[in-house]
């Protein structure tokens, strides 16, 4: 019998490579997705998935989904700073409420595991890099309070009733599929839909601002172990999911190698993000292997 496995935002960016994966693993793959992601042209399916187009804050809708199911990768999210600061109600209902809906329906139902992506910028401005898991949180905005909020949810699951749940702070995610629509969009991104419309590449501030650029594979590839762990340590805890190195916005211009002009600053930004990984590194196995240049440099 085929594991069944549940990824919410299984249309997205990350959520869609995680599907792949899964459905190459030859796992039978149910995704949930609403589909109301702003800041995405397309959404992506796989032939091989089950698609269920609902949104995670509706848990009757929801909760048949997770019969005989046994692993859930949590990704479903209102997943953008600027949206949530226009609208904070709905950043709480789905990032709170929602994920609750997905942590009950996955107790109701015994699933082995609940996987949740989160965020590392509940690190806010007031951490001195590099970031580690045990620092005080800096929440900033609606976004990382309710992202953060959720993984308190998941770690009272795994507390109080024993499911098993493991929290990932996303750093700078970039790759294949990413959103590029928006000034929120990752920079890599920007940047390259820049070059190919012959557009000067816009620098925000001055550029030197570094960030911890993660590629989707190395995500993706986290994601399954922590789906395949068997180390009970893991449970209720969070982990870092970046590289242990960053390149500054500057850096990443000319890397794209096409002329450049500068925009002016935004307030609340890390002037720095850096990851560190060794918690990643030492119980789930974790090992980044995709470099920010190369990947850069096949896509020119």
């Amino acid at each position: 019998m085929s594991t069944i496995s549940i990824v919410t935002g299984g249309c997205g960016f990350i959520g869609s490579h995680i599907v792949d994966r899964l459905v190459e693993e030859n796992h039978e793959v149910i995704s949930i997705d609403d589909l109301s992601a702003e800041c995405n042209d397309i959404f992506y399916t796989n032939p091989k998935a089950t698609y269920l187009q609902e949104s995670i804050t509706n848990y009757e809708a929801i909760k048949g989904a997770f019969k005989g199911a046994t692993n859930v990768f949590h990704l479903a999210a209102e997943s953008r700073i600027q949206p949530t600061l226009d609208r904070p109600q709905d950043a709480c209902k789905t990032n709170v409420v929602g994920t609750c809906n997905v942590l009950q329906a996955a107790k109701e139902n015994s699933v082995s595991r609940v996987i949740y992506s989160s965020t590392s910028s509940g690190y806010g401005l007031k951490n001195t890099p590099p970031l580690v898991e045990t620092m005080p949180r800096d929440c900033l905005n609606p976004y990382s309070v309710t992202k953060v909020a959720a993984e308190d949810l998941c770690k009272m699951y795994y507390t109080l009733w024993g499911l098993p749940t493991i929290i990932f702070r996303y750093f700078n995610i970039y790759g294949e599929r990413q959103p590029l629509k928006g000034q929120y969009a990752p920079v890599t991104g920007i940047f390259l839909r820049q070059k190919e419309a012959g557009e000067s590449l816009t620098i925000v501030g001055d550029g030197t601002q570094r960030r911890d650029f993660t590629h989707v594979k190395d995500v993706v590839d986290i994601n399954i172990s922590a789906m395949n762990t068997s180390n009970e340590k893991c449970f209720g805890e969070v982990f870092n999911v970046g590289t242990g190195s960053n390149h500054s916005v500057l850096e990443v211009a000319k890397m794209v190698d096409h002329p450049y002009t500068f925009i002016p600053p935004r307030e609340g930004e890390a002037e720095t993000t850096l990851a560190d990984i060794n918690k990643a590194q030492k119980l789930l196995n974790y090992e980044p292997s995709v470099n920010l240049k190369q990947w850069i440099s096949t896509k020119q």
